[in-house]
Order: C-alpha cells, then structure tokens, then sequence
C-alpha cells in the first residue's frame, strides 16, 4: 500500500534566518497522525539563511543524517569534528550517550538548503562517533545508490539502526527498481524535480508512505532527485 503525503501537508516554520518542513511531528508541529513511519523519525527540510544558524545544542541515542542540496553546512561538534559539509556529501552523526554540535552557513550570500534525518538506533548508550562520505553525482544517475546502512554495504555510512537510506537521480527514461520485504516499511521523498513511483507521480517535496510492498519502480523521472528508507517496522 501507498500512501501519499502531499508537500503542502508537511509542518512548516518560519523563523526568519531559518525556514523549515517537517515531515513528521517536530519542535512547535504536532500531528499525531504524523509521528514518524517505521523507525524514521525525523525529515526536516531546512533553508538557512546566510551568516546564520544552529547555535551549540545537543543530542542523544539517536542516528543523525544530513544531506545537504545547496550551499555549505559547517558543521562543529564536542568530538573535535570541525566540518563543512557540501553538496553530494552524506553526514552521519550517532549522538550515543550526548554529543553537543553547531551548524551554520558562514556564506555571505547563499543560502544552504539541507535535509536533516533522525533515525531510532536499535542500539542505546554507545560511545557517540561521526562519519562522512561524498557520494558524486554519476553515482547516483539512473539508480538508487545506498548511501547508509547497518553494515557500510557498498561504501555506505555505517548507521547503528535497522535501516537503508539510498539517493538516487533520474531522468527520462530511466529506471530504477527496489525489492522490498513486504514485513517491513519503506518511505519515498521526492526532494526535488518529479517522478513516477509504481504509478504514483509525485511532485517536489512529496512523499510516500509505503507498506506490504515487495518492490518499487521509480520511472518518469524530470530531473528527479529522490531518496528512499528501507525500515523495520
């Protein structure tokens, strides 16, 4: 089953220096119907304005992946991880037992347009670590290119949770499919441009909620750039 989560229906902030969408219940947005799916937490599309951002913060047991679309994250952290994050790089942060970090746009005249992932780890209270791995654009023409898994399969970022993230672009008439276990749940996000999932077109920003499914086909692709989460359920 397929369940379609228009853009429009996502939460949204706007703070000035930051502008956001939450696709699940976060900070001042409430959905009861919209928790998290699966072991997802948290998507939040986020726009930071320049010589903004994040001031020091912290975080715990929870796997944290950032992706970023435009600009630059700059990314500081309590393990000594001082980071700028660019386009194409993929984050991952296991705050464990507390990690506190910043992120800001030191851009005078750009915006950084990132997403920000929680997912629940399946394990608690391990020793907090970092990782960050560029994965270029050719890597993910025409496929779903796995980005971050429980066992750093092809060169993934290794997260501590029972799931798979992938990023894939398409166009045309490319194809990619995804074989599921129908036990578990999956989520689709389309972050930018439009494509066909199982017949199902989505827009920029929209979403699928799926379940009972054992394979997906991304087809119809303009300028498509999607990313998709194998997750227990």
């Amino acid at each position: 089953m397929l369940t379609l989560r228009p853009s429009q229906d996502r939460g949204y902030a706007d703070h000035g220096w930051l502008k956001s969408f939450h696709s699940f219940s976060f900070a001042g947005y409430y959905d009861p119907a919209h928790m998290g799916w699966g072991n997802l937490r948290v998507i939040n599309e986020d726009r930071i304005a320049p010589g903004t951002g994040f001031g020091t913060h912290g975080h715990r047991d929870m796997e944290i992946i950032s992706y970023v679309m435009a600009g630059n994250l700059a990314h500081k952290d309590s393990m000594g991880n001082v980071k700028g994050i660019p386009p194409g790089d993929v984050q991952r942060m296991s705050a464990g037992t507390g990690v506190q970090h910043s992120e800001f746009n030191h851009a005078p005249d750009e915006t950084t347009h990132f997403f920000q992932i929680w997912i629940t780890p399946n394990v608690t209270g391990i020793a907090p670590g970092y990782e960050q791995k560029n994965f270029s654009a050719a890597e993910k023409d025409g496929v779903l290119r796995l980005v971050a898994s429980p066992d750093a399969a092809q060169g993934s970022v290794k997260i501590h949770a029972d799931a798979r993230m992938y990023i894939g672009h398409l166009q045309g008439s490319q194809r990619a499919d995804l074989q599921l276990d129908p036990a578990r749940k999956a989520y689709v996000h389309l972050m930018r441009g439009a494509l066909q999932v199982n017949g199902q077109r989505l827009e920029t920003g929209d979403a699928l909620l799926v379940e009972g499914e054992s394979q997906l086909t991304f087809s119809e692709g303009d300028a498509a750039q999607v990313m998709v989460f194998d997750l227990s359920a």
